[in-house]
Order: structure tokens, then C-alpha cells, then sequence
């Protein structure tokens, strides 16, 4: 009879999957210039593979389904982007009287600067004028850099679709791929794991979208009651931004406060604007995205903000986008690896006993350091533990 292969110790599988970790995003970071649409596609494939469910069931067969599926995505995505650039002319039409607004604004804050400070508006503009200087005379890096995204912007348009039809269509073939490369762990896991990835990044990204239009709704609401124009244009901006998290609101917030700053009489609408655009963050955060999104992406904020700031650094403003979806299913794959489960803990959110007064005494019952509690109570109770 063959006897089973000893069993690692934990610490060396650990240090193993750490050093795997490590490599893979080194790798990652070499290779963003294929895998940042990929991982594009894939968030796109996830959220049209109802979609293209639906359109099979209609008989169209795969191929056409997820043609279909990608086209129709396409064609969303192309007036919304319509609708923006339209707006956007539109209010440049204005620009003139706008102008005015805003050198009026700065004759102002000159003036102002020269009564606290005793600042003459000639050191003021000097001073503006030296950092116009240093701008422009990085301008041949910015146009190079701008160049470059714009490269990277047409790639993707292309790329991104192309990908997301093979996903659809191909993805029962990259399912086997899955069984096939972990063959090793059992095929049920496999294909749970699978699932729950596919049902936590489009609960995540179908959440998003709806908590976004609500989003746009509110926002919308509150600039027409104070009388902003174009109000629809910002709030629905500002909307789009949340797909950074926690800090989409907040800058979408400063366009439509200085086009308050510079239509409106008073600088209250611009700090009304800031404020509303605060209380729609707040309900967001605490009351829209947990009744949507509920249960199944759960990332405990401190994971979160560390997540995007991890991705910014390693895709820029991509890896903000990606962070949560990604950091989603690195919790999904963590919680199905033994010695990676502990990990998968940390990501999520923290238990009601957790968050409890008497959450050291819950914690240490539950992992039957009984002794360690008791000595605990004596010591309040200003006692000293008997010795064995």
C-alpha cells in the first residue's frame, strides 16, 4: 500500500503563496498593457452574460447572442458618452458670459488677499503667471503623456469588445480550463468557486449601475431645486464618477459648485451644491449601496480604501476602477485556499460580535480560552489568578 506524501507545514505553504502573490503582481504590472482590457472585458462579459442567456434562449444561437450582447453594450456605452460631450458644447456656448463670472470671482479674491494680507494684485498675478510658465514648459510631457492615454484609449476601444464577445461565447471552454488546471482539488470546489466569483463581481457591478442611476437622480434633484443649470449633465457626471470609489462624489461635486460660483449671485450655491452633494455620499454609503449590493461583495472599508490606493499605484486610474471587483474575488479564491482562508477573513467584514461592548469576552469564549477569560474577570475584580 502507498503511503501519502507527508503534509508542508502551514508556514511554508503560506510563504509559498505569499512569494506566488508577489510574482503575480510584478507580473501583472509588466503586462497591464494586455491584462487592463482583459480585466475590462471580463467585468463587461460577467455583466452581459444574462443578457446573452436570454438572447440563446430566443434560439440566435451563441455566437449571435453574444454579439448582440456586446453590441448592445457598445451602443449604451456610446450615448452616454454622447450625451456628455453634447452637454459639454452646449454649456461652452456660455463661455463667454462664464469668463466674465469667474474674472470677476478673481478681481475679488485679489482684492480680498490685498486687505488681509497686504498682497498687490501685481505679486498675485506674477506669482500665477510663474506657475503658467512651469506648466507650459512641462508641456511637451503632458502632450506626449496625453498622446500615449489616447493610444491606450483606442487599443482599448477595440480590444475590450473583441475580448468580451470571446469571453461570452467561449466561456463554457474556459470553465473546462479551470477543472483541467486544478485537478488536483475537488471539481465540485472548483466549480463553486467559479460560481460565486461570476455571482459576487455581478452583484457588484449590476449594484454599481443601479446605485448609480439613483445616484444621478438625487444629485439631479437637489441642483434643480436650487435652480443650477444643466443640472442633468452634472448629476449624472457626478454619478459616473462613483466608479471611483468613496471619492467619485466628492470631485464630482467641485464642477457643478464652480459653475454655481460662476452663474449664481450668491456663493451659497455653490456651498449648497457641496453640501447636498455630501448628504447623496453619505445616504450612498449607508443606505442605498448595503440595501442593493446587500451581503454578497463583502470588503470591511479598511480593506477597501487600502485595495484602490494598492490599485491606483499598480494600474493608475484603471486600478482604481478595478480595485473592488478584484479585491472581491481575491476574497472568493482565499476563502476556497485552506492556507489562504485567514486572509480571506481579514478582507471581509467584520461579524455583529465583533462591533459588541463584550466583543474580547465573545471572541475568547468562542475559541475556548476559557482560562485566559477567567483571569481576565479575577483581574477586574482585582484578584490574582491561583497558581496551577
Amino acid at each position: 500500500m502507498q503511503e501519502s506524501p507527508p503534509k508542508r507545514p502551514y508556514a511554508l505553504e503560506l510563504a509559498a503563496t505569499l512569494i506566488s502573490m508577489a510574482l503575480i503582481i510584478a507580473l501583472m504590472y509588466v503586462l497591464q498593457s494586455v491584462l487592463l482590457p482583459l480585466m475590462f472585458s471580463i467585468l463587461i462579459a460577467i455583466s452581459l452574460y444574462p443578457v446573452a442567456i436570454v438572447l440563446e434562449r430566443l434560439r440566435l444561437g451563441k455566437a449571435l447572442s453574444a454579439l448582440l450582447s456586446v453590441l448592445l453594450a457598445i451602443a449604451i456605452l456610446s450615448g452616454l458618452i454622447w450625451f456628455i460631450v453634447h452637454q459639454v458644447i452646449v454649456i461652452g456656448r456660455d463661455g463667454t458670459e462664464i469668463q466674465a463670472k469667474f474674472l470677476s470671482i478673481f478681481d475679488t479674491i485679489q482684492r480680498w488677499l490685498h486687505d488681509q494680507f497686504g498682497l498687490e494684485p501685481t505679486e498675485v498675478a506674477e506669482r500665477l503667471r510663474g506657475q503658467a510658465n512651469q506648466i507650459l514648459s512641462n508641456a511637451a510631457s503632458y502632450i506626449t503623456t496625453a498622446f500615449g492615454s489616447l493610444g491606450n484609449i483606442l487599443a482599448g476601444a477595440i480590444l475590450v469588445p473583441l475580448f468580451s464577445f470571446f469571453l461570452l461565447y467561449y466561456r463554457v471552454f474556459f470553465r473546462e480550463f479551470f477543472f483541467r488546471a486544478f485537478r488536483s482539488t475537488p471539481q465540485e470546489t472548483v466549480h463553486k468557486t467559479l460560481n460565486k466569483i461570476y455571482s459576487v463581481v455581478q452583484s457588484y457591478l449590476l449594484g454599481l449601475v443601479t446605485v448609480m442611476g439613483i445616484v444621478a437622480v438625487l444629485n439631479t434633484a437637489g441642483l434643480l431645486i436650487m435652480g443650477i443649470q444643466y443640472a442633468w449633465f452634472f448629476g449624472t457626471l457626478a454619478s459616473l464618477l462613483m466608479l471611483l470609489p468613496y471619492i467619485g462624489i466628492a470631485i464630482g461635486s467641485i464642477l457643478p459648485a464652480l459653475f454655481a460660483l460662476a452663474t449664481k449671485d450668491s456663493a451659497w450655491y455653490a456651498l449648497g451644491v457641496i453640501i447636498w452633494f455630501q448628504v447623496v455620499q453619505f445616504l450612498e454609503g449607508n443606505v442605498i449601496t448595503p440595501n442593493i449590493v446587500g451581503s454578497k461583495v463583502s470588503i470591511n472599508p479598511l480593506m477597501a480604501i487600502i485595495s484602490i490606493l494598492l490599485g491606483g499605484m499598480l494600474f493608475g486610474l484603471a486600478g482604481l476602477i478595478l480595485a473592488l471587483p478584484l479585491t472581491a474575488t481575491i476574497k472568493v479564491i482565499f476563502d476556497a485556499i485552506p492556507s489562504m482562508n485567514a486572509f480571506g477573513f481579514l478582507i471581509g467584514e467584520p461579524e455583529k460580535y465583533h462591533l459588541k461592548r463584550y466583543s474580547t469576552k465573545i471572541l475568547l469564549k468562542r475559541w475556548n480560552l476559557r482560562d485566559l477569560l477567567e483571569a481576565r474577570e479575577k483581574k477586574k475584580r482585582g484578584k490574582t489568578p491561583e497558581k496551577q
